[in-house]
């Protein structure tokens, strides 16, 4: 199917609303059976479930989520040829990717209430460091030079940048090298805008390591980057991370933590105790935040209770 795409720019089109996120794709599809112990991680769904991705979906629209992430995250070329996928064929996976999520908007907006919005995709691209399947997006400091970096990015945001999907979303970027050289690429695809989250290690850096205030104003002038901020990262961090980026941008910030737990690099598993996810939303709010979700290990029933805590917040004014 063709999927159609909403404004030039819709996080510009949304003027400073509150806007609900989704969660976890991968938490989710593995707590309906999936096993995503693999490098292709929630991609490998693409291969074995497709369906089971569309489910998950309409889950978090029917939660109350306003944008669906596709399962591209960890989707490449590179991943893809080690499985002795060739380059169309993955091409044609990361496309349906989008599909999935497309189909899924069509089935909930065919039951949604009148006058009910139209949600958003974002087609997910994950950093470098995503594909290594290492750990290495909460560490940075990869070993390849800018030109490597810029090659391995380009064919995918290419792809993706002509999917029909709403947006990109550049997500869980540890340093500000890759950051800019995602930012340059966007440059050449003038009618597609997108959203930058970095990954980080507290309140105050990235994973690398470096001022997330500095990444934030290093951004500040690319038009087509859309929203900065901070995803699958510690909650308990958001709201120092968020007041240091908003004096250093104009930009929407957005957030979408994880759910506090720790990432478990040998056994490809989140470790640890679920943070109390949705009562910490308002205090994201107060620091900025206008596009709110959750990443790994957050589920529907956290984008529900989100949900909630945002329309008190709206409610407040």
């Amino acid at each position: 199917m063709a999927v159609a795409r909403s404004t030039a720019d819709p996080i510009a089109a949304l003027a400073g609303e509150l806007v609900v996120l989704d969660g976890a794709l991968a938490t989710q599809l593995e707590r309906r059976g999936a096993d995503l112990r693999d490098p292709l991680w929630s991609a490998k769904c693409l291969l074995e479930q497709p369906e089971m991705i569309r489910a998950v979906h309409l889950e978090y629209f029917r939660a109350g989520a306003q944008v669906a992430t596709t399962a591209t995250y960890q989707a490449s070329f590179e991943g893809f040829a080690r499985r002795g996928i060739g380059h169309g064929a993955a091409a044609a996976l990361m496309l349906r990717a989008v599909e999935l999520a497309a189909e899924a908007r069509e089935q909930y907006c065919s039951l949604a209430a009148p006058g009910a919005s139209r949600p958003l995709i974002a087609a997910s691209i994950g950093p470098y460091g995503a594909m290594l399947a290492d750990g290495s997006e909460y560490r940075g400091h990869y070993a390849l030079s800018d030109r490597e970096l810029e090659a391995f990015h380009r064919a995918r945001l290419e792809l993706l940048a002509g999917s029909g999907a709403d947006l990109v979303a550049f997500e869980t970027i540890p340093c500000l090298r890759e950051a800019r050289i995602l930012a340059d690429l966007l440059a050449r695809h003038p009618g597609t805008t997108a959203w930058l989250s970095f990954s980080c290690r507290d309140g105050e850096r990235n994973c690398e390591g470096e001022s997330i205030a500095q990444c934030a104003a290093a951004l500040r002038d690319h038009p087509q980057i859309s929203a900065v901020g901070i995803n699958c990262t510690a909650p308990r961090h958001v709201a120092q991370l968020l007041r240091r980026m908003r004096d250093e941008t104009g930009k929407p910030l957005i957030a979408y933590p994880n759910a506090g737990q720790n990432y478990d690099a040998s056994s490809k598993r989140w470790v640890g105790a679920h943070a109390p996810f949705a009562l910490q939303a308002a205090q994201w709010v107060r620091s900025g935040a206008r596009l709110i979700g959750g990443c790994c290990g957050t589920s529907p029933e956290d984008i529900a209770a989100l949900r909630a805590v945002l329309a008190s917040e709206r409610a407040r004014g």
